[in-house]
Order: structure tokens, then sequence, then C-alpha cells
């Protein structure tokens, strides 16, 4: 794989954990579980690579629609892996942070996601970024309220309000937008994810479920996406 040109900040959509384990006769869980074996593989190999960033979408606002018992799962894997992943994180000097609306999050969810941030703030490798209670519209929603807010209380003018502005009153305030958005399992949509800062991005669809991704295929990624020219809507 060639080191030119790599993408600078990569998006995944991880879909697949459910289906592949009902393929298997597994329990749904045991999916979860193997996709986020994925997660920690990918993250260190993107690091490896020279990718600079990485974001990823664990848990949506329409994942409560989902059963209780499997909402409550996928809660109790991700406050396990968190703890675990910020004590190995801050080793290997990978930067996690966390966007989405935790006001619905347990308040020991709450905690893991704090000390995971705090353990890592200094470190200088990858950055990576996990979605959890994210919503597109809804992050644009909230962005609007505050902005809406400072019109109110004088400290800005309508006129004021750009695209620069609502960059960063947006949850990824301080990230760069992604170049590169991956999905699994042959999904070909992206399901309220970063609607204001993939519109640029190139996209990559792979026919494959989560946990089954792999290294191999973060190179394929990025090969098809040195191919391609970006424009920028220029011609």
């Amino acid at each position: 794989m060639e080191n030119l040109n790599l993408p600078n900040h990569i998006a995944i959509i991880m879909d697949g954990n459910r289906r592949w384990a009902k393929e298997k006769g597994l329990d749904y869980r045991l999916g979860h579980k193997e996709g986020s074996k994925t997660l920690e593989k990918i993250v260190r190999y993107s690091q490896k690579v020279g990718i600079k960033y990485i974001t990823v979408y664990a848990f949506s606002t329409e994942n409560w629609k989902r059963s209780e018992e499997e909402v409550g799962a996928l809660m109790l894997l991700l406050k396990t892996n968190l703890d675990d992943w910020g004590k190995r994180a801050n080793t290997e000097n990978i930067k996690l942070r966390f966007i989405g609306d935790k006001s619905r999050l347990s308040k020991s969810l709450q905690k893991s996601m704090e000390n995971c941030t705090e353990r890592t703030k200094d470190n200088t490798g990858i950055v990576f970024t996990i979605a959890i209670n994210y919503g597109g519209r809804d992050e644009i929603v909230q962005a609007t309220k505050k902005i809406a807010e400072m019109v109110k209380s004088g400290k800005i003018e309508v006129d004021d309000i750009n695209e620069e502005l609502i960059s960063n009153n947006l949850y990824t305030a301080g990230l760069p937008d992604p170049d590169l958005v991956i999905r699994t399992s042959n999904e070909l949509r992206t399901s309220n994810f970063l609607p204001w800062q993939i519109v640029y991005s190139e996209f990559w669809f792979v026919d494959k479920y989560w946990p089954d991704f792999s290294e191999e295929d973060v190179d394929n990624a990025i090969k098809v996406y040195q191919s391609r020219n970006r424009k920028f809507g220029a011609k």
C-alpha cells in the first residue's frame, strides 16, 4: 500500500454484528463482542499505517428502538470495553474522545467516557472518536439551539452565522471532516451519521459483516481512496 495521499480521517459505520451472529447460529451478544474486537484491531492498524483520525458509529439515537435486553447488553459491553480501552489506549498513545448526547446514558457509562478522555487527553497518536447516542440531525439541532442562544443574548449577530460557526458548535468541533467513509455489510446508506461533515467524503461500501472486517480491508479501502480524484465541487 502506498503511503502517499493517505486519508487523514476515516469514519466507519460498523454494520452487521447481529447478522454475523445469526448466520453462525450464535447469540447476538457474541456478534457485538466480536465486533468490539474487530474495532480494537482496526484502530490499532489504522494508527500503524499513518491514519490520524478514526471515528466510529457505536450507538445511534435510533438504536434505542431495539429491545430493552439488547440495548442493555450493548451498554454493558460499551462500558466494559471503555474501562479496558482507556488503560490500553494510553499505553499505545491513542487519544480517545466521544461525540453524541450523553444525557440519556447511565452515570456509570458517562463516568467511563470521562475517564477515557481524561486519561488519554495528552496522547499524540491517532484520535479515536466513538459516537455514542449520536444522531446527525440531532447534532445539527443542538448546534442550532446553541447559536440561537448566542444571537438571543447578543453575543453574535445573525449575519455572523456561517459554516465555520456551525462547524464549531457541532459535537465534532476541532476534528477535520472525514476524507473516507466506510460502511460494512453492503448497506448503501449513511444512517444519520455525520451528515454535515461528510458532504465531500469518499465512500467505500464493503459486502462483509463488521466482525469479519480486516486489516486487508483497510488497505483496500485506502487504495480505492487513493485512486479517486477529489474535486470538492470544482471541475
